[in-house]
């Protein structure tokens, strides 16, 4: 790999999406669904990315082998998706005269395999993935053996999540948090290159044994990294300084699991154009709008990253400045899909993140959406395991309607039904009334024009006065 991190992903040229196959180690204490639903998570990830999974394959381990993560005939298994050999050869750092002693057991057991199909006649399989993706975080030396048995870019879980929020990131203060976590990831992946085993000069006077080319490129990134933190620290500084202006205000967070419809709901609620997309963190970057029809005092409803399960830490590290918006939030709606069949899984995912960015304090809503994808025994039974949540869908209009006079209720004061007349001479303040209320009816007649609203008190109170000043 090369010091630019312009991409963790292999680059395959042509139109045909490339395939991957999906592998993960069955370990003690997951069960079949737990293993099923992890892998068909990372395949909506491989296929965010672009990637076609037309393939899973599992082995029940006690743990990840130390080199090379299942055992031999497993690793053969996969080559044959791959079109890869199956075994590892002996890994040498050029210049070196004997291999990594690490590798010492990696080393035999291939050594050990190769002997046993010795007399076996060659087989060409058909090279059918181009791409491995492990449903695990990876060791540099597991990652680079496995690539070297299969012949084929190996991805482990965090470089694709890296990966994609490398290309959703659009903001400044996004892009330099994905790169910090993005060199923190490619630090110990740095390989030797053909003249790795040189060494730059060191020393006064060009004296000392210096440093090789590998130490050279670790410095730097320790170097860009600090670069990169300083410049984050700035932006960071001006983001503290406007959720400090906000902190007087009622603010909502939207937290919850990726492409739960937290998007969707912002836009519903705020009225706005606000990016949605139905794939995995279509959204980094944070989004402050006012709850529309706007009250007062104004209702901020913000936007955050997703959370998902196993989630990088770096990435979590990286992101703090943004998920402090839920910390400083005086309200979080906890989204969750209600049709996935992991959502009690996708709820303690959230509750944890939650809890390491110290936001598990702020009061919290539970908000089941996308429940027009459920039927009516499934809503029943998650009444019944969720009592006091808000069963809801984003795109219908009378749930978003209700969603939004709780959150005024809770914000501006009990809501309250009223007749507003309004005369002809003061028709200005039709259109102030429509901002600052709901409308339920509307007419005119001799006096001029009469609504039937419904608003905080302190609204009506005003509205009335300044229809009093304007007769």
């Amino acid at each position: 790999m090369a010091l630019e991190t312009g991409s963790l992903f292999p680059t395959i040229t042509g139109d045909e999406r490339p395939k991957a196959v999906v592998v993960a180690v069955q370990l003690t204490g997951v069960t079949e669904p737990e293993l099923s639903s992890s892998m068909a998570e990372l395949e909506r990830l491989a296929k965010t990315l672009g990637l076609d999974p037309i393939g899973r394959l599992t082995q029940r381990r006690g743990k990840l082998a130390p080199g090379m993560v299942f055992g031999q005939g497993k690793l053969e298994e996969l080559a044959k998706w791959t079109g890869g050999t199956g075994v590892i050869p002996a890994y040498e750092k050029p210049g070196a005269k004997k291999a990594d002693d690490s590798d010492d057991e990696t080393e035999d057991a291939a050594d050990e395999a190769d002997a046993e199909d010795a007399d076996k006649p060659a087989v060409e399989p058909p090279v059918l993935a181009k791409v491995v993706l492990v449903d695990h975080d990876l060791s540099p030396t597991q990652q680079r053996n496995l690539e070297r048995a299969t012949g084929v870019d190996v991805l482990d879980r965090t470089s694709v999540i890296l990966e994609i929020f490398h290309r959703h990131a659009k903001t400044r203060e996004a892009r330099l948090q994905v790169e910090i976590a993005r060199l923190k990831y490619l630090a110990p992946r740095l390989r030797e290159g053909g003249g790795g085993g040189d060494r730059v000069r060191g020393g006064v006077g060009g004296k000392g044994a210096g440093e090789s080319s590998i130490e050279l490129d670790r410095r730097r990134i320790r170097d860009r990294i600090a670069e990169l933190r300083h410049e984050l620290s700035q932006i960071e500084g001006g983001s503290k300084i406007r959720r400090e202006r906000r902190s007087e205000l009622p603010t909502v967070a939207l937290v919850g699991y990726t492409n739960a419809g937290k998007s969707s709901l912002m836009r519903a609620l705020t009225s706005t154009d606000v990016y949605i997309a139905d794939k995995l963190f279509a959204t980094l970057d944070t989004t402050v709008r006012r709850l529309a029809p706007p009250t007062e005092p104004p209702i901020l409803v913000t936007d955050t990253v997703g959370f998902i399960k196993k989630l990088p830490h770096d990435l979590v590290a990286s992101f703090r400045s943004t998920l402090d918006e839920a910390g400083d939030a005086s309200l979080l709606l906890h989204v969750v899909d209600a049709s996935d069949a992991a959502l009690a899984d996708h709820i303690a995912v959230t509750r944890e993140v939650l809890g390491e960015i110290g936001a598990n304090e702020v009061p919290t809503w539970l908000l089941l959406n996308k429940i027009d994808r459920v039927d009516e025994a499934g809503r029943a039974a998650l009444a019944e395991r969720y009592p006091g949540a808000l069963q809801l869908s984003a795109k219908a209009r009378i749930d978003v309607v209700e969603l939004r006079d709780r959150l005024i209720a809770e914000f501006a004061g009990a809501l309250e039904e009223a007749e507003l007349v309004v005369p002809w001479i003061a028709q200005r303040l039709v259109h102030q009334i429509h901002e600052r209320t709901r409308v339920l009816e509307e007419g005119h007649d001799d006096n001029g024009t009469r609504l039937r609203v419904r608003a905080p008190s302190s609204i009506l109170d005003d509205l009335r006065a300044s229809i009093s000043r304007a007769s």
